[in-house]
């Protein structure tokens, strides 16, 4: 993919990865997808194994490749400031503990260039708190944009500004990873998990509960969930959904008919315990309907790929013709 000299994305032609599990590589390949120079970093002994690995399924999820290899454009090393130097934007995918991530961005925020966007893609952390003991020119320029796993795949970035992140390194963020092809969202302020693992976690948790109290069994919850709920939110959300329901008069009305009931229903929800009994109910559940292999885990994940990547491109094509 070529840019034009005034595009969002023409000022980022390299990317700094920090950190080669499963986020880190799927970044690597779709930056290098839409034609940037990655310097991925990661201390683990096994960096070239797993990215070559990794990238004939990463490459599946990524139409953008075309005929040309991503592995030409991404360069491997275990240090952090060598990943950084050079970049335009860093895109940290290290383990989730603040202290780590402090540390991380400390040593990139001395390494990459003063103009260099620093992005953390954690699940949950604040930038806040991730940029506490950075300088104030090093936190403005920090923020999280957190993607919804598989990032080359799923649209979803959680651009997250922190307290002393500044305005327009919010906003070419979020241009930049709208140049990818995503759909960034940028959040009014900072909470805990963000909002799509939020959400996420009040359904697996009552999902969870029903599993455990007998209700259903997982491959019947993820039956149900696929058929209603997933099938309805891939094409308006909770919002959208509950406003239409209530016909010509909206979600005023439903709220007004169905809200006592649905208040109640509230007070009902689960909060299981994660103990070893029950993630043992939960695991043997879930592994003998979907496997609990390696095998299983790339063939099952490689058909999750191609359903998303349908999904979007049929929404998209849906959109493009309202």
């Amino acid at each position: 993919m070529t840019d034009s000299p005034n595009s969002p994305s023409a000022r980022f032609e390299t990317a700094a990865v920090i950190g080669a599990g499963t986020i880190g590589l799927a970044w690597a390949a779709l930056f290098a997808a839409h034609g940037m120079r990655v310097r991925l970093s990661d201390p683990r002994t096994d960096l070239r194994e797993s990215l070559e690995a990794a990238l004939p399924s990463l490459s599946a999820g990524l139409p953008e490749l075309g005929s040309s290899d991503p592995r030409e454009r991404i360069e491997l090393g275990d240090d952090p400031e060598w990943a950084a130097e050079h970049a335009d934007i860093v895109q940290e995918n290290g383990p989730e503990r603040v202290e780590t991530k402090r540390e991380l961005f400390r040593r990139v925020a001395d390494a990459a260039p003063e103009e260099a966007v620093l992005a953390s893609s954690s699940s949950g952390l604040l930038p806040s708190d991730i940029a506490a003991r950075l300088s104030d020119e090093a936190a403005a320029r920090t923020l999280v944009a957190h993607p919804f796993n598989p990032p080359h795949v799923v649209p979803l970035v959680e651009v997250v500004p922190g307290e002393r992140t500044a305005e327009s390194v919010g906003e070419t963020a979020f241009e930049f990873y709208r140049s990818l092809g995503k759909t960034p969202v940028r959040l009014h302020r900072e909470t805990s998990g963000f909002v799509a693992n939020r959400l996420q976690s009040a359904v697996l948790a009552e999902s969870f509960d029903l599993v455990l109290r007998g209700v259903v069994d997982a491959e019947q919850l993820d039956t149900i969930v696929k058929n209603s709920l997933g099938n309805r939110w891939a094409a308006v959300g909770p919002f959208e959904s509950f406003h239409l329901g209530g016909g010509p008069g909206g979600i005023r009305h439903m709220v007004e008919h169905l809200g006592r009931g649905m208040a109640e229903r509230w007070k009902d929800l689960g909060t299981p315990e994660l103990d070893a009994a029950n993630i043992d109910t939960l695991a043997e559940q879930t592994e003998r309907a979907y496997g609990g292999d390696a095998e299983a885990y790339r063939a099952r994940s490689a058909q999750r790929d191609r359903k998303q990547l349908a999904i979007t491109e049929a929404l998209r094509r849906t959109e493009n013709t309202d």
